[in-house]
């Protein structure tokens, strides 16, 4: 039951009213998260971590301060309403700025996700069961050294409410299932790694059980012939980007570079090229928080309801990401983007679902397109870095397939890919009409310490030049 943590969130609002203050808004959370981890064929964990707790945000003569509480009662409340409005208060003795949020309208709504089976009630001995049976379907294949298999399931309960009348309140489900396997030959090593998450109870595991075994299987086949194949050449090609992949270049090289402090405070690569073009007509980016296969944000951290933001449209920068803050700083409308990774941080600006729109081009007529290329995929792909200020990024892909007359032919093995995000977009020769967004219950998006998750993807995307690292 929910009705506890709501009369304390309505509580410390109360308290806090009683202070001189501008504003202050107030998030209360109660998180869940389980996870089971089956290593080379043994139970290596089982857990269900729990946390609940209230974040206060006050502003003071435009002086903005934070303080939370894990311990829901009386005095604890009074005492983090205390911290905050004279930490506010202290600040007016210092150089920092004055903060200002973007006019908003009071919202009172209460929403959740669509799920059917609730995974923390759903029989333990069947989640064991699945996990063993996808690892010890993965450990059969020829040449695999070792294998995990992780199954996790996360309800997070989110309500916020301001002095300006807001009390939003939004409850996510979210459940998954992921799987590696190593590979090992003449000295190397080859890791091959997928998963499967959705915004949904325990019953889209249960729809898709036999293919999650079925992905094991293929992860497994798969790392066992790359470990055998060999790097690509390093240069520029003509390649053929995964659906994921170009959520991956999307998200970290162009995402962040679009959310509004990085670009109100001068950190990003496209401050003052609004209205510029970046891209071909036929390219067109989005942030949606309630697109298919994503996460699911119908409201921010602070209440605002999140719309559709098109950051490129038709291949002309138009949008940036913002807060209520960030709105006011530039002069624009709170997007919805204000989020924060728990009750206990202040909001910054973040990225929900970030993608491409479908074009007109199919995925055979990409390949058929190419005399000589690649096509990259995600599968074993790795982290990198990006640098929003000059939107440059290295990204470590997963198996490659070479592209010869049109047709795909042999795997080649993961590899760093570099470059500027802008060259990227500027390259983009062709669309597919396919789309695929996804995200997951086992990470997210880092920034500032804080982790949300988020979702990301597009449909297949042809780029002309793309610097590929190799031997």
């Amino acid at each position: 039951m929910s009705s506890d943590i709501e009369y304390w969130l309505d509580r410390i609002l109360e308290l806090v009213k009683s202070y001189d203050v501008d504003f202050a808004d107030a998030r209360a959370q109660r998180r869940a998260y389980e996870l089971v981890v089956v290593d080379n064929g043994k139970l290596r964990e089982y857990s269900i971590t729990r946390s609940e707790g209230i974040g206060l945000r006050v502003i003071v003569d435009g002086f903005q301060a934070y303080s939370s509480v894990s311990r829901l009662d009386e005095q604890y409340l009074k005492e983090a309403v205390e911290t905050a409005v004279k930490a506010a208060r202290a600040l007016k003795h210092t150089r920092s700025e004055k903060v200002k949020l973007a006019d908003y309208p009071s919202v009172k709504d209460e929403v959740k996700s669509a799920w059917i089976k609730d995974p923390f009630e759903y029989d333990l001995r069947e989640k064991l069961d699945l996990a063993l049976t996808m690892n010890k379907t993965a450990l059969e294949v020829k040449g695999i050294t070792s294998a995990v298999t992780r199954l996790g399931a996360q309800r997070d309960l989110r309500i916020v409410a301001n002095t300006e009348g807001s009390w939003v309140k939004v409850e996510t489900v979210m459940v998954g299932a992921s799987h590696a396997s190593v590979a090992q030959e003449a000295g190397n090593l080859e890791v091959i790694s997928d998963q499967r998450s959705r915004v949904s109870g325990w019953e889209f595991i249960d729809g898709i059980s036999s293919g999650l075994v079925g992905m094991a299987k293929e992860l497994s086949e798969l790392a066992s012939r790359v470990v055998r194949a060999r790097h690509p050449k390093a240069g520029v090609y003509d390649v053929v980007l995964e659906p994921e992949i170009v959520g991956l270049f999307l998200h970290e090289a162009l995402g962040h570079a679009s959310e509004g402090d990085l670009i109100s405070s001068g950190g990003s690569v496209l401050e003052g090229k609004e209205g510029t073009r970046l891209a071909p007509d036929y390219v067109t980016i989005v942030d949606d928080g309630l697109v298919e296969g994503g996460y699911y944000v119908p409201y921010d951290d602070e209440g605002v309801r999140k719309v559709q933001v098109k950051i490129v449209d038709s291949g002309i920068l138009k949008g940036v990401l913002t807060s209520r803050e960030e709105a006011a700083k530039l002069g624009r409308e709170p997007t919805g983007n204000a989020r924060v990774m728990d009750y206990s941080k202040p909001v910054i600006v973040r990225q929900t679902n970030y993608y491409m729109l479908p074009g007109d081009y199919s995925f055979e007529e990409m390949i058929s397109e190419v005399r000589e290329g690649l096509y990259i995929t995600h599968k074993g792909g790795g982290g990198g870095q990006v640098d929003p200020a000059a939107g440059t990024f290295t990204f470590k892909v997963g198996v490659i397939w070479s592209i010869r007359n049109g047709e795909l032919a042999e795997p080649l093995r993961g590899v760093n890919v570099s470059g500027s995000i802008l060259d990227i977009l500027a390259n983009v020769v062709a669309v597919g009409k396919d789309l695929k967004v996804v995200t997951s219950v086992f990470g997210g998006c880092g920034k500032e310490g804080q982790l949300v998750r988020v979702g990301d993807g597009g449909p297949h995307v042809r780029v002309k030049r793309l610097t590929v690292g190799g031997e």
